[in-house]
């Protein structure tokens, strides 16, 4: 997948015709010859040091940069350190697959329910924030009614999650499955596949529905279930164990029961904007073939989420 660009070498100057030419004039011609390798070394390098960005359209190559729209709160995928600074493994991957292709993924944060619509409004390029691909997704319906709600987008995909439901810790209040919550309360954050999966395990319970509180963001969500305003959190399994084990130094939460509904991350992008997927799908694998993608998984600790190759539109 990886398409470097190197330029031809320039023909080394022919040797001196004449026996009998003047030391300084060989001289002078040599130096000439040297300067013009080394300037050819030189170019050679600045052009193969972004190796697929002839594979962007040629506006992201001339600004520099890709808008990335972010709901910036979802640690350990991304989120803001003590300092105020973006990071986490959405962030890592996006300064990779940037160096493959010349640009900066610039972050700019958003709440996760205005993200698609932010893409289609061009506010963002394109949408990364541990956004499950799904076919409702793709096709822009509304996943819970099937109806249709705006333009679909298409996904890169980049990395595998289940949605895990956690509870203060202590009090699992013997909560294992979906259907354990039936006649309980859980916090979600809005627009999100936990979001959907509460609603339709809701309607097969038979002692009382799953009643749902719902925030902009996980963090807030925590923040609720902490002060005892619900009986469990439910979030994508990476989000879920990083919560438990960082919260109140691993003194908040515990997971509770396995993650399920496992399906992959994606990378959103306009349909209206094919050359920008391919692009980042061909630096994603790049990435992954150089070694790269392994060692961000592994610095975050995800190593269970990993793909083999990029994958579009993966989700069903």
């Amino acid at each position: 997948m990886t398409a470097s660009i190197t330029r031809r070498p320039r023909p080394l100057r022919s040797r001196l015709a004449a026996a009998g030419a003047i030391t300084a004039a060989g001289a002078l011609l040599l130096t000439g010859c040297g300067d013009q390798t080394a300037g050819a070394d030189k170019g050679s390098e600045k052009e193969t040091a972004a190796p697929l960005a002839d594979k962007l359209p040629k506006k992201y190559q001339d600004s520099g940069v890709v808008k990335v729209g972010s709901d910036i709160a979802y640690p350990p995928v991304e989120f803001k350190d003590k300092d105020g600074k973006t990071v986490g493994l959405d962030v890592d991957l996006a300064a990779a697959l940037g160096e493959q292709l010349g640009v900066e993924l610039k972050f700019e944060n958003g709440t996760f329910d205005t993200l698609l619509g932010g893409l289609r409004s061009k506010r963002y390029d394109v949408a990364m924030s541990a956004m499950t691909d799904t076919k409702a997704r793709q096709e822009g319906l509304d996943s819970e009614t099937g109806k249709k709600v705006g333009e679909g987008v298409d996904f890169v995909d980049y990395f595998t999650a289940g949605v895990s439901i956690y509870t203060n810790k202590g009090k699992d209040q013997g909560i294992k499955t979906w259907q354990d919550l039936c006649g309980k309360k859980i916090v979600v954050q809005r627009g999100t596949v936990s979001h959907d999966l509460a609603k339709a395990e809701s309607k097969k319970c038979e002692k009382g529905e799953i009643k749902m509180e719902t925030f902009d963001n996980d963090q807030q969500a925590q923040t609720r279930l902490r002060s005892g305003g619900a009986d469990a959190g439910s979030s994508d399994f990476p989000v879920a164990a990083y919560a438990v084990k960082t919260s109140g130094g691993g003194n908040h939460f515990e997971l509770v029961g396995e993650q399920v509904e496992a399906a992959p991350y994606g990378i959103a992008i306009s349909k209206s904007n094919p050359e920008l997927r391919d692009a980042l799908k061909a630096a994603l694998d790049a990435i992954i073939e150089n070694g790269e993608y392994d060692k961000i998984i592994k610095k975050w600790g995800v190593e269970d989420g990993a793909v083999t190759e990029a994958v579009v539109n993966g989700g069903k």
